[in-house]
């Protein structure tokens, strides 16, 4: 059974797993990720101008030969002038609309975020984008936004995993209670880059219920929260690992409140300093990226 698609707040739906090219693919030539999760079976692809491999995704998708509407395609704005920045965008990709567009990062907009949201609302208006929505809003800037959006934001795209379970409750509810559907990346870091915590436990006793990988559990896990999915990777197998959550059992209540508990204990305490400086390595190593694109 193939996942489902989730109603969005406009009418329109969202696939619920997508295969992202930032990360590994982050200023790379993304075509043979691209080409190998359509393969595979991924339909949603989900890009941004920062991650500056735009062109490349549109080479994909082309080369897949594919009807467009068999394809859902998200990318995200990244600063400046939106109506030329969702153009050349969709230029780079190749394509008259996107599926779905995003403000990338909350500071992009914090002294215009009116302004640009009226932009984000034309584009949409003109056809240029289905849905319109945000990237790592918390829930003060969420409230700021729907106090000026005559269109709400369909989407919030966060990084979302058991160890941060315990502080997106307040936004996870939040954007529920406001028909914003949660979209979040790097729910694999417990076990990729955080391995050693609190979760691993409950992670394999489920996955051993289940017959499944950790990975699996933990995609399951973000199921059952009501999140959907952004993943990556460059091996085939792993693709088709993921895409097989699908037809897995849910998790049991006491597995889910297993997880949840051990998330809530936070990562391994030698590695919560790593991870912070790796945030603050990635807001500068995305504004120098920007830099970077706009002078090429």
């Amino acid at each position: 059974m193939p996942f489902q698609d989730v109603p969005l707040n406009d009418g329109h739906e969202l696939p619920s797993i997508a295969f992202g090219t930032g990360t590994s693919l982050f200023g790379q030539d993304a075509t043979e990720g691209v080409e190998l999760a359509i393969e595979t079976g991924f339909c949603h692809i989900d890009t941004s101008a920062i991650y500056g491999n735009e062109d490349s995704v549109g080479n994909a998708i082309r080369e897949s030969g594919l009807p467009r509407d068999e394809l859902y395609i998200t990318t995200k704005y990244d600063g400046g002038d939106v109506s030329q920045a969702i153009e050349t965008s969709l230029a780079k990709l190749g394509l008259k609309y996107v599926d779905l567009y995003l403000i990338h990062q909350p500071y992009l907009v914090d002294n215009n975020m009116e302004a640009v949201w009226r932009e984000f609302e034309r584009a949409k208006e003109a056809g240029l984008a289905k849905s319109i929505g945000v990237s790592n809003f918390n829930v003060e800037q969420l409230q700021r936004l729907l106090k000026i959006a005559k269109t709400k934001p369909a989407v919030n795209q966060i990084q979302f995993d058991p160890y941060t379970y315990a502080e997106s409750k307040a936004l996870l509810e939040y954007s529920a209670e406001n028909g914003i559907v949660t979209q979040a990346y790097g729910s694999l870091l417990p076990i990729t880059r955080t391995p050693g915590g609190a979760v691993d436990k409950p992670l394999a006793d489920a996955a051993k219920r289940l017959h499944a990988t950790p990975g699996q559990v933990i995609f399951k896990w973000v199921l059952s929260k009501g999140v959907v999915i952004v993943t990556t990777s460059s091996k085939k197998t792993r693709l088709e690992e993921y895409l097989a959550v699908a037809d897995l059992p849910p998790l049991y209540a006491a597995e889910i409140t297993a997880i949840d508990e051990a998330g809530a204990k936070g990562p391994p305490q030698s590695i919560r300093q790593h991870l912070y400086l790796g945030a603050c390595t990635t807001l500068v190593l995305f504004a120098l990226a920007r830099v970077f694109w706009a002078l090429i």
